[in-house]
């Protein structure tokens, strides 16, 4: 679990601006029961445009990953709804993969995709979504379409790669 191992706050999205990252080491942009093609997710991207400048490390999971890549002009999809564990299978090196086997198991729980945005790299796919784990070309912007805080000793390795990076 995340608090065996790193400080955090919890700060609702709305309560976010340009100055956060200065008191933090790291980001975790979590999960959120919003379909992003469904609702207009504009309030939130300008909220969260701050995230396309940071240079502190930032972990997008399900929404946030969504919102990450929509920052950098992702596009959004409807998919055939995921909400177990699942293969999902890496083929590119990615920091926050690190000591994961080249296939592992995550539970997800998600209706909705986004393709590969700009500047990023797709990291790992899935039979059910193509776009599971991107990073960014050249800063430390991570996301996972996947639930790593309720997939068990991998899904901790993640979040023990992720404060490494901070």
């Amino acid at each position: 679990m995340l608090y065996e191992f790193a400080d955090y706050i919890t700060l609702p999205f709305d309560e976010t601006d340009e100055t956060t990252p200065s008191n933090f080491d790291g980001i975790i942009l979590s999960g959120a029961p919003i379909l992003i093609t469904e609702q207009n997710i504009a309030p939130y991207l300008e909220k969260l445009t701050w995230l396309k400048t940071t240079v502190k490390p930032v972990l997008g999971i399900c929404f946030g990953h969504q919102i990450l890549g929509l920052l950098f002009n992702a596009s959004a999809a409807r998919m055939k709804e995921c909400r177990s564990m699942n293969e999902i299978e890496q083929f590119e090196e990615c920091p926050i993969l690190n000591r994961l086997p080249q296939v592992f198991e995550m539970q997800e729980d998600h209706c909705e995709s986004i393709s590969i945005p700009d500047e990023f790299v797709l990291v790992a796919n899935s039979d059910e979504c193509i776009n599971e784990v991107m990073q960014h070309e050249s800063k430390a912007l991570y996301g996972v379409q996947f639930h790593p805080e309720v997939s068990g000793s991998y899904g901790a390795i993640i979040f023990e790669n992720f404060v490494s990076l901070c």
